[in-house]
């Protein structure tokens, strides 16, 4: 048995089917995977995130941490609230994690972190912050629920207290706001606008109900998955990790190399970029029926051979796609070895659906 979300007593009464992930007891679905990615695309999901971990920094060098740990420059987050998405990585150039960080005063960061790597996040954020005295705090008292979709904010926003109603309908995209003890920010990982919202563990239960009594639909990982990858976005442990930099891993924008910050890792990936990058991350369709999987063989023609990262059928554009490790020199249409057989793919650029709209031709 894997550990639990405080919602966990709510997805077994709705007869959610559950499956470890990352050492926890998740929710896939609910019974259909389709539906529940349409009611994102179309309307109104939310998705149990408690497993992930907020960790809060502060002292006065919570600033000065994340400028060394983070290959993306915190020194741009000077509007409170203001967050950023970066990887953390090792000096060599492999990703730690990808995470997305908060500033909200000089004295306090909030990060967030993936479940699977949580423990070694915080065992490499702490070995860095004691050497300058900031604490590090894991906010295992408080459940996420991301809430995604056309109607997201507008089925959300009055179930929120009082104290956060007016600071959530203001929010720009990728900001957050402390209310009390609750925290709204207005990201996701769907490629839909809406909130993720962290709040006391024990108010976690009937706000779900609220929502769900709202009109918004419980989702699954099942449709989080297929979501992610029709926008483009990576999984970690599947699209990078550790054996790979972000310049490797279609992230090359969350990287900032100018100037003079000095960040673990930095010159493994000056050295890689001088070098030229040999691999690149890039979107695949498939030309004909069947279905992209990772860890299938991807060929090239001459440029070589490269692997699926992702891959999986898209509920919207109703047409497999996936991302792929690619040699750089990669271009036009590629075949991709399903079970022996050879089938044509075309390479594209991610993402390939966002709010709703398909964003590459068929």
């Amino acid at each position: 048995m894997g550990r639990r979300t405080p919602l966990y007593d709510q997805h077994t009464a709705a007869g959610a089917r559950t499956v470890d992930f990352g050492g926890w007891d998740m929710p896939v679905d609910y019974g259909s995977q389709i539906e529940e990615h349409h009611a994102v695309r179309r309307d109104a999901g939310m998705f149990d995130v408690s497993h992930m971990c907020a960790v809060d920094l502060r002292g006065n060098g919570a600033r000065a941490l994340l400028l060394r740990l983070l290959a993306n420059d915190v020194g741009r987050l000077t509007a409170p609230g203001k967050a950023l998405y970066s990887c953390m990585l090792r000096p060599d150039g492999g990703v730690i994690d990808d995470l997305i960080a908060c500033y909200l005063d000089e004295k306090w960061f909030r990060v967030v972190v993936n479940a699977g790597t949580a423990d070694k996040d915080l065992a490499w954020i702490r070995e860095h912050a004691k050497q300058i005295g900031v604490a590090v705090v894991a906010r295992r008292d408080l459940a996420m629920i991301a809430v995604q979709g056309p109607q997201a904010r507008a089925r959300t926003g009055p179930l929120l207290p009082a104290a956060c109603r007016q600071a959530a309908s203001a929010l720009g995209i990728f900001f957050g706001a402390p209310c009390d003890e609750w925290f709204v920010s207005r990201t996701g990982y769907t490629g839909e606008d809406g909130y993720e919202i962290a709040l006391p563990a024990e108010e976690a239960p009937a706000f779900w109900q609220a929502l769900q009594s709202a009109g918004v639909r419980p989702c699954g990982l099942g449709a989080r998955d297929t979501l992610r990858l029709e926008a483009g976005m990576n999984l970690y442990g599947s699209d990078m990790d550790e054996t790979v930099s972000p310049l490797e891993s279609g992230l090359a924008w969350t990287v900032v190399l100018e100037g003079n910050r000095d960040f673990v890792g930095k010159e493994a990936l000056v050295a890689q970029k001088a070098a030229g990058v040999a691999r690149k991350l890039t979107g695949l369709l498939l030309l004909e029926r069947g279905v992209l999987r990772s860890h299938q063989k991807v060929l090239a023609g001459a440029a070589g051979e490269g692997e699926i990262t992702s891959g999986t059928f898209s509920p919207t554009l109703e047409r497999s796609i996936g991302l792929a490790r690619l040699p750089a020199a990669a271009a036009g249409q590629v075949e991709v070895d399903i079970r022996g057989r050879r089938l044509p793919a075309r390479i594209v650029k991610p993402p390939f659906v966002r709010n709703g709209r398909a964003l590459i031709e068929l």
